[in-house]
């Protein structure tokens, strides 16, 4: 074989390669790194946690998404292998708690990795980049909601909140774009209960969350006497 055809050879291979690679990869618009707060998940719950809960928001997953609402799920059989997150382990039961049983996390993590992490491609590589990139958010750059409200002086308090006072508080702090947040009725209280915070589809800069939940939602947060 000549050079000319050892060139055409190494094109059309690495052609083949990046064709694999793009056809592995779905598409997502956006984002959404989600956030509980733990007592309200426990008190909302049908099943009782089995540990107390702390006040605080830990890490619910962290969600390719699109803007009309046909978010990806499950994009590969890739199962998650604990073993390949030893090194995380430690942080990720401190930020990234399975709530409702806390002898359980391995279980919340790898049904986080099966049915959003593996969407994230190719913005997240792989299971290890996955849990990474999460511990990176909430520890290094800061997106930890309680901290967050925390500095607005909204604390875990049991107080009734505005949605505004909640919204401008941690916009304040995601160059005051929207987040999303989640709320639910409980024996007639309105608990926050969840906050989203949304980035691009590379993770490179935060957008406006879209499609808040509408008025009529079970999880709508209204204007008023929200607690947290």
């Amino acid at each position: 074989m000549g050079i000319t055809g050892m060139i055409y050879m190494v094109t059309m291979v690495f052609s083949l390669i990046v064709l694999i690679l793009s056809s592995s990869a779905v598409k997502f618009d956006y984002f959404q790194f989600t956030q509980q707060y733990q007592p309200a998940v426990c008190s909302s719950n049908p099943t009782p946690c089995k540990d107390p809960p702390d006040k605080l928001f830990t890490v619910h997953g962290l969600w390719p998404s699109n803007v009309n609402g046909s978010d990806p799920k499950k994009c590969k059989t890739t199962i998650l292998n604990p073993q390949t997150i030893t090194n995380l382990t430690a942080q990720l039961e401190i930020i990234w708690p399975n709530v409702l049983n806390r002898k359980a996390h391995a279980r919340f993590w790898r049904k986080q990795w099966r049915k959003h992490g593996t969407c994230g491609y190719p913005t997240i590589a792989d299971d290890m980049h996955y849990f990474s990139t999460v511990i990176e958010m909430y520890i290094t750059k800061k997106q930890n909601v309680s901290e967050i409200l925390s500095k607005a002086k909204i604390k875990p308090e049991k107080k009734f909140r505005t949605r505004d006072d909640i919204v401008n508080a941690i916009s304040q702090s995601i160059d005051y774009k929207k987040p999303k947040l989640k709320c639910k009725n409980n024996n007639q209280i309105t608990e926050l209960v969840e906050v989203g915070l949304c980035s691009d589809n590379n993770l490179t800069q935060f957008i406006d969350c879209p499609r808040p939940f509408p008025q009529g939602s079970p999880f709508f947060c209204p204007t008023n006497n929200i607690q947290y």
